[in-house]
């Protein structure tokens, strides 16, 4: 795995190291706050320099704690990225550890239960396992469900979809009290990156559907249908090349990191610079704009920022 000073010698990603090195320039300067009568600004929180488990515990502290988002006796799903039958310090996958930490803050504040599921690429029993997602969950009290089971999908429809008008969704999604959105920062070929929008694609049966379709517009429209009660990004050591699966621990950066928000596009607005992209470059960050599913104006958005080192 590369570290932040090698990154930057290596030349790749350039934008996505001098970011880290400015951390306090995530955003441009930030708006005044709002007028009494204006409409609250989203809230990005973004922590560096802490395990997985602090940074996560700080985050939720700032967004004003769990309780704000998961009431006692409500059902709550975890959605992690767990795509791909590789281990964790490949970082194809959302760490078990950022997992297994938030499924016990969910029961700690009271949640009924917590299921933790992912449509996966590789066969899933072998993505459970070797991502370490299906232990991590289990000891912490989580219910693991199969997400490769079509059983558990109903077809909805997307009531603000452009080109996802319909689509079989995970009735974890469709049911539960609290969808909680625990995605990982990647390089991915197709779309630039993956980060909180992109993980949703893991909930619907026909992802096919989506790359046939004018991907990035399907990716925006399915946060018509539910959008997550919380994002939290793993983005502890980011792979910056050759994703989504990647190859070796090579393609990683440390930049023990992690960012929370209720809205998602300004959540991977921020991730996207991490990653050294021009998030206007990222086409479902654009359409999700447009269509006013968050915001891309970061000066909109409060950030509120914490190292633990």
């Amino acid at each position: 795995m590369n570290t932040r000073r090698e990154f930057l010698k290596s030349g790749l990603a350039l934008g996505a190291a001098v970011s880290l090195a400015r951390w306090g320039r995530l955003t441009a300067a930030e708006t005044p706050a709002p007028a009494a009568t204006a409409p609250p600004r989203p809230v990005l929180v973004a922590v560096r320099e802490g395990s997985r488990a602090a940074m996560l515990d700080q985050a939720l502290a700032a967004l004003g704690g769990l309780g704000a988002w998961v009431k006692p006796g409500q059902t709550v799903c975890l959605k992690p990225n767990i795509g791909w039958d590789a281990p964790p310090e490949r970082g194809a996958n959302t760490h078990p550890e950022l997992v297994g930490h938030l499924v016990r803050r969910c029961l700690e504040a009271g949640a009924k239960s917590v299921s933790v599921f992912d449509h996966t690429c590789d066969p899933w029993q072998l993505t459970y396992e070797h991502s370490g997602i299906a232990a991590a969950a289990r000891a912490a009290g989580a219910h693991v469900v199969n997400g490769n089971d079509q059983s558990l999908y109903r077809e909805v429809e997307i009531p603000g979809g452009v080109k996802l008008k319909r689509a079989w969704v995970h009735s974890l999604v469709l049911d539960s009290d609290v969808l909680l959105n625990v995605p990982v920062l990647k390089h991915h070929s197709g779309t630039g990156m993956t980060a909180a929008m992109k993980n949703l694609m893991g909930a619907v049966w026909d992802r096919g559907f989506y790359h046939q379709n004018n991907l990035h517009q399907a990716i925006a429209d399915f946060l018509t249908l539910r959008k997550p009660t919380l994002s939290l990004l793993d983005a502890y050591h980011p792979m910056v090349r050759h994703g989504p699966r990647g190859k070796t621990v090579a393609d990683l950066v440390e930049m023990r990191t992690l960012l929370a928000s209720a809205d998602p596009v300004a959540l991977d607005t921020a991730a996207a610079k991490l990653l050294g992209l021009d998030p206007a470059k990222v086409a479902y960050l654009k359409i999700a704009d447009a269509m006013k599913l968050g915001t891309m104006d970061l000066t909109q958005v409060e950030v509120r920022r914490f190292s633990l080192a």
